[in-house]
């Protein structure tokens, strides 16, 4: 087995996670980027269309693609079919007061090109808009809660807190490419954030847990060459399992839409920003206290 030494290249790696992370928070401020709210954190308008038949989605968001509605693009509007396709909730960003005439055309338009037997709409407003995204924040601390409990039970403290900061980091620097290109940050992204939570400690776990064997088996053995061998040995499962999430990954980026490009981008850094974060965040971590905690013993 070829012995690469992760730990020998942290000096390198981690100046650069200092600045992405940086630069992803800067991004993340309103003045500088901000994220773009998606139609779950908006108010909009809101139609529910009966069909005589049923309709395929494509073919409801291809008549919507048709519609001029200024800035607001129509083909990113969330579409729910229900009824067996009879039945399309529709939900935009378009203001029922400020654009009227807009919603109006739509309603005309739908009728024209689709067989519709009966159109209704009402305003999504801001209190509803608020509720969603107060809950979608409560799951993601939920979440990483969960998680902070997970890692005191299952490690010592010197592993919880590369665990830890692994996961700020990753979601950190999400947040900031979804910022830096406009994507818009809805529940699928939040579906996706949650899953670099996941995505990030379960890698990290796997590491520790070898470390932690590897520290039983060998205790005369330095902590430098435990954590490099342990990265070794779980090297070849690691990046097989990045490189079998990526390939599904990749499709969902290329044909999954507008509506679908955040949930994808977000899943693809949970895969490349997990897996660095594991090498050169966590395990350096890991390192640096167990050396300062040794120092501290011979201290003594």
């Amino acid at each position: 087995m070829r012995h690469y030494d992760f730990l020998g290249k942290a000096k390198y790696c981690v100046p650069i996670s200092i600045i992405v992370v940086v630069a992803s928070a800067i991004l993340l401020i309103p003045q500088v980027r901000g994220l773009k709210p998606g139609l779950d954190f908006t108010p909009g308008t809101e139609f529910t269309v009966r069909f005589t038949q049923p309709v395929e989605t494509a073919a409801v968001r291809n008549t919507l693609a048709g519609i001029s509605a200024g800035t607001t693009s129509l083909v990113e509007s969330v579409i729910q079919s229900a009824g067996g396709g009879r039945t399309s909730v529709i939900t935009t960003q378009l203001d029922v007061e400020a654009n009227k005439e807009v919603i109006d055309r739509i309603e005309t338009t739908l009728r024209q090109k689709l067989p519709v037997e009966d159109i209704s709409r009402r305003s999504v407003g801001q209190k509803v808009t608020g509720e969603v995204v107060q809950r979608a924040w409560q799951a993601i601390l939920l979440a990483v809660a969960a998680i902070l409990i997970y890692l005191a039970w299952r490690f010592r403290g010197r592993f919880a807190v590369g665990a830890v900061v692994a996961v700020i980091h990753d979601v950190t620097i999400t947040l900031g490419v979804v910022a830096l290109f406009r994507l818009e940050f809805n529940m699928e992204t939040i579906a996706g954030l949650l899953t670099v939570l996941g995505y990030s400690t379960n890698d990290t776990i796997i590491i520790f847990d070898r470390v932690r064997e590897n520290l039983r088996l060998d205790k005369k053995a330095p902590i430098y060459d435990i954590i490099n061998l342990s990265i070794n040995q779980s090297l070849t499962r690691t990046l097989t399992t990045a490189g079998v999430a990526l390939a599904p990954i990749i499709l969902l980026l290329t044909f999954g839409g507008p509506v679908l490009r955040g949930l994808a981008v977000a899943l693809l850094m949970s895969v490349t920003v997990g897996t660095w974060s594991t090498f050169y965040i966590a395990n350096p971590i890991l390192y640096w206290w167990s050396r300062k905690a040794e120092g501290a013993k011979k201290g003594r």
